[in-house]
């Protein structure tokens, strides 16, 4: 019978290794082409939107939707798992927490792969729930990171965030920026970082735009990037406005935009230098929820958590 687990059970069920694991181990599945996986698809509704994004992992033997409407009223989240090999439903998740460690996982694996050595220093633009989960898995990938700078416009939010995840406030969005890995995880529209405010050797995580209209860095960003990755191309051209603008205004073209699969299994060496500036852009793949989807159901049935439906 298929298993239903809520978002507390979910939270109850997995710690950012788990979900560090799980996305690192989709993203060689990726590389090695055992996965097909469908970017999301929006559909209006009144006052908000309706998305759709699925993955076929023959390798797990599953296939997965992920599903969300958004609107002013909330946005609830879930994956539906399907057994290929039973032809059976496995699961029924309540997917808002899923997401939010399987996004962070993602950054941690960048990190790990494209952080230069000892990287020391942890910046975040932005103290959502989703930068959270940046910090856990980053901080969980990369174990040389002791110090975690953060800034929001809010000083209420911030105060909170980095009292709960034990950072330091910055003053303004150079303060996070001049760090080691810098993360931008807001929901602005305009960019919220500048390439002129970077280190040298910087890794960039950009997570929080996703619409082609939408953007999180300048193109000076781009312009000192010795290698720029993403989680999916073909997703990328679909809705990353970080990635778009600047191919249209001739600053990156898509043939020097590799992916991040690449460089977990070896294929491309990603970080050729202590001072290069990476940047990694994540808009979020079906084919990670149906990984940690997956690993949660796991946990669950060796453990009696959730309920028969």
């Amino acid at each position: 019978m298929p298993l239903y687990l809520t978002e507390s059970e979910v939270g109850e069920l997995l710690a950012p290794a788990d979900a560090l694991e799980a996305v690192e181990r989709c993203f060689r599945r990726l590389a090695e082409g055992a996965i097909d996986n469908q970017p999301r698809i929006r559909m209006r509704v009144d006052g908000g939107a309706f998305a759709l994004m699925g993955a076929v992992d023959r390798e797990l033997r599953l296939a997965g939707i992920k599903t969300y409407v958004w609107v002013s009223a909330g946005t609830p989240f879930v994956v539906v798992l399907f057994d290929t090999e039973a032809g059976e439903v496995r699961a029924v998740i309540e997917a808002d927490k899923l997401g939010q460690l399987r996004t962070g996982a993602a950054s941690g694996v960048a990190a790990k792969y494209l952080a230069r050595d000892g990287a020391s220093s942890l910046g975040v633009i932005g103290c959502g729930w989703q930068a959270r989960s940046q910090v856990a898995s980053i901080r969980e990938a990369v174990p040389s990171i002791e110090s975690v700078v953060a800034y929001c416009r809010n000083e209420q939010r911030l105060g909170q965030f980095c009292s709960e995840v034990g950072a330091e406030p910055g003053e303004s969005h150079r303060d996070a920026a001049a760090q080691d890995v810098v993360v931008t995880v807001t929901t602005s529209s305009d960019p919220v970082l500048r390439g002129e405010w970077l280190g040298d050797g910087a890794l960039v995580c950009a997570v929080g735009a996703n619409d082609p209209k939408h953007r999180e860095l300048d193109n000076v960003v781009l312009e000192r990037a010795a290698f720029v990755c993403c989680d999916s191309r073909e997703q990328a051209r679909r809705e990353s406005g970080d990635l778009i603008e600047p191919v249209e205004q001739g600053v990156l073209d898509w043939l020097e935009v590799q992916e991040l699969q690449e460089v977990v299994v070896g294929e491309l060496p990603g970080r050729q230098d202590d001072d290069d500036v990476i940047v990694f852009k994540s808009n979020g793949l079906a084919a990670w929820d149906v990984a940690i989807a997956a690993r949660a159901v796991e946990l669950a049935r060796e453990r009696g958590v959730g309920r028969q439906i």
